[in-house]
């Protein structure tokens, strides 16, 4: 904002304390370190309450309007406190004294401080009363909608929403003509603002004019050239449709928002999408029935990944909210196909206690098992990855005897897994499944398995045998942990590769406290003296650190 040449406000006589604040303001104003500008800008109530509401309105406000280009930190600093200064100029009736220095900041290039501009312009536009809205606020909208540069347009479109509803209807008409003007401004960034706030402006108005101006404006934004304009029409879109009768829905907005969903950019097809649950509250059962079901099906099975997973994070709401009559007929025959992409899938199964319920386990294990197996080899470890994590609440809903039929052997692959993040995510994978199955299940089941790798060939899978020890010993209890896995993990004592000794060292010092202190003295600790003799010096290490944290010295 450039200096006009007014004066700064009248400092008196030396000594007049009344003329201090703001003349240290001045100084502070002009002084060249941005902190102690910014300091001044954020005592400015403070200077404020100095100077009363008289000389605030007289003096502050125009040389803040009139004086101040400045550091876009210093400016927001300014269009935040303005917005809480009606008390402070003399409350609402003097209200409007604010507007000028709001309306050149809505004005600066830093899209920033518009913004906070714009904030601030909504919150004291409550504040007038409707003759000083139609007086003097409206104006200033006015004049920002028709500004030569599209900082000033931009900033209007934000504004237009909390004047209409209380100015009367002659301004209402030309409010309404200012934004239509707008949303065909020829700045594909007056347009992106103009379609941001379209939902909002729609809200306002009346039914016939949400009829008869707002949906020609939506249509022509929705196939606007940019496609960062056709995203934000589709947001608006969803506003528009709750506020219309449903019979007005199929005619004035599903034809648009089907447009959108097949839109050739996948941002716009993204933000579909990614509304897709509001949508489907606002265009009840029936639409989503013949409209929405086949929508979304293309974007489950959309090209772009992007728009696959967004649309995946809608699958369980999108299916607890399916008219129930026809609820699992559409899920089974719709949704439950699509799921050929890894993203749908395992949302589908990261969902899974809520798909559960609403179809069933039996229909459900028989049309996602083909989908777990597949993703649980699938070439991407982050993918096997995912699985895994879900494993236990797959577990919790399948239950112990399909569980063991069709899943357990999968479980017991990973741990072999080439994947080091892979096989430690199946250790704690186990331990979680023992919690839900119980220890006599793990003795039956997991144990034996994990066990037997103590004499595989591959020293990484003589390793896994102790990490799996390390996460079951505590969900285990004593008694399995004495009986069968201490005589393994003692065995392992004398491996060839060093790397298992030193981990048979830190294995015992996990275990050590589930074990009863008789195991410690007599089995124990002879092993791990042994091992504070070994060659290797992490062997070493490690069996010191356990002989001391047992203490068993």
């Amino acid at each position: 904002m450039g200096s006009t040449g007014k004066s700064s406000p009248s400092i008196g006589a030396e000594g007049d304390d009344s003329l201090y604040p703001i003349a240290v303001l001045i100084d502070e104003l002009r002084n060249e370190d941005v902190q102690l500008r910014l300091n001044s800008i954020k005592k400015l109530s403070t200077i404020a309450l100095a100077l009363g509401v008289e000389r605030t309105r007289t003096e502050l406000l125009p040389f803040l309007t009139d004086t101040i280009y400045d550091e876009d930190e210093v400016l927001l600093a300014l269009a935040e406190q303005l917005g809480s200064f009606t008390v402070l100029v003399g409350g609402p009736e003097f209200v409007h004294n604010l507007l000028p220095p709001l309306e050149s900041l809505a004005t600066v290039e830093e899209t920033v401080v518009r913004d906070k501009a714009v904030e601030s312009l909504r919150k004291i536009s409550q504040e007038h009363s409707p003759v000083d809205l139609e007086v003097h606020f409206v104006p200033l909208v006015k004049r920002l909608a028709s500004g030569d540069w599209f900082t000033s347009r931009t900033s209007a479109c934000g504004l237009f929403s909390v004047c209409y509803p209380r100015v009367s209807s002659t301004v209402k008409a030309e409010i309404r003509q200012h934004f239509r003007t707008l949303c065909s401004d020829d700045t594909p960034m007056v347009r992106r603002a103009a379609a941001s706030k379209l939902g909002e402006f729609a809200k306002v108005l009346e039914l016939d004019y949400v009829k008869s101006d707002i949906i020609p404006l939506f249509t022509a934004l929705a196939s606007d050239e940019q496609d960062s304009v056709r995203l934000l029409a589709v947001e608006a879109g969803v506003s528009i449709a709750t506020l219309l009768p449903q019979e007005d829905l199929e005619a004035l907005v599903m034809p648009t928002l089907r447009q959108a969903a097949e839109d050739k950019s996948w941002r716009v097809r993204y933000m579909v999408a990614d509304k897709f649950s509001e949508l489907q509250k606002a265009v009840g059962p029936e639409i989503t029935k013949t409209d929405l079901v086949p929508a979304f099906q293309n974007l489950l099975k959309d090209c772009e990944a992007e728009v696959r997973a967004a649309a995946a994070n809608k699958v369980k709401v999108f299916c607890e909210n399916l008219p129930e009559d026809s609820r699992e007929t559409i899920i089974m025959t719709h949704i439950l196909p699509c799921v050929k992409c890894p993203e749908v899938r395992l949302n589908i199964i990261s969902n899974l206690d809520c798909v559960n319920e609403v179809i069933g386990i039996r229909q459900l294990s028989q049309s996602l098992l083909p989908a777990i197996v597949e993703l649980a080899e699938d070439a991407k470890w982050r993918v096997r990855l995912a699985i895994i994590e879900y494993m236990p609440l797959l577990a919790g809903q399948l239950g112990v005897e399909f569980f063991d039929e069709k899943l357990n052997s999968l479980c017991m692959a990973w741990l072999i897994d080439h994947v080091f993040a892979i096989r430690e995510a199946a250790t704690c994978n186990l331990m979680k499944l023992v919690e839900k199955f119980g220890a006599e299940w793990a003795q039956n089941t997991i144990v034996p398995k994990v066990l037997g790798m103590a004499n595989d060939s591959n020293y990484l899978h003589r390793m896994t045998t102790l990490f799996c020890i390390n996460a079951l010993s505590g969900v285990c209890g004593q008694e399995i942990t004495t009986k069968h896995m201490l005589p393994v993990v003692l065995k392992m004592s004398t491996d060839q590769v060093a790397n298992v000794r030193f981990n048979v060292a830190r294995c015992l010092q996990k275990i050590g406290p589930v074990l009863d202190s008789s195991a410690l003295q007599a089995e124990v600790k002879p092993v791990l003296e042994k091992l504070a003799t070994d060659q290797d010096m992490d062997v070493k290490y490690f069996a010191l650190e356990a002989i001391s944290v047992l203490a068993l010295a």
